[in-house]
């Protein structure tokens, strides 16, 4: 998480000010609040806090109740973007199998003929070699 998102996700407004931003009620953010749509910290006086995460996607949702999506559909549409956003954050680690010399080619091909040797059988499996090829 670089700095800018470090800062969008502290939680530092309280409801006013929220309500404010987004010309939504107090009764209204609480309702998205106990319908699990958004969930906002606590204070050490149990105040809610905000961050400028929580009133992007509470200006989220009051755009799609706009376009008459229901909340069952907010929920199934924020719970796909959460899944999507969190795939996109897990990078597969690729070889880059380009950039594979020949010397790394000729060692692997040596102990693979040794190990075959030893033991009469190849030491790979069968579909694991040609992954250096491609």
């Amino acid at each position: 998480m670089n700095k800018k998102e470090i800062r969008r996700s502290m939680p530092i407004l309280p409801i006013s000010t929220v309500m404010q931003l987004t010309e939504l009620s107090a009764r209204q953010i609480r309702y998205y609040e106990e319908h699990e749509l958004i969930s906002p910290s606590r204070s050490e006086g149990n105040r809610r806090l905000y961050s400028l995460n929580d009133v992007d996607l509470l200006l989220e949702i009051k755009e799609y109740l706009e376009q008459g999506i229901n909340m069952a559909g907010i929920k199934k549409l924020l719970t796909m973007k959460t899944a999507k956003i969190e795939a996109e954050k897990v990078e597969p680690v690729e070889v880059n199998k380009t950039n594979i010399s020949d010397e790394q080619i000729r060692r692997v091909l040596r102990e693979e003929m040794l190990q075959a040797g030893r033991f009469q059988r190849p030491s790979m499996k069968q579909n694991e070699f040609p992954k250096f090829y491609h």
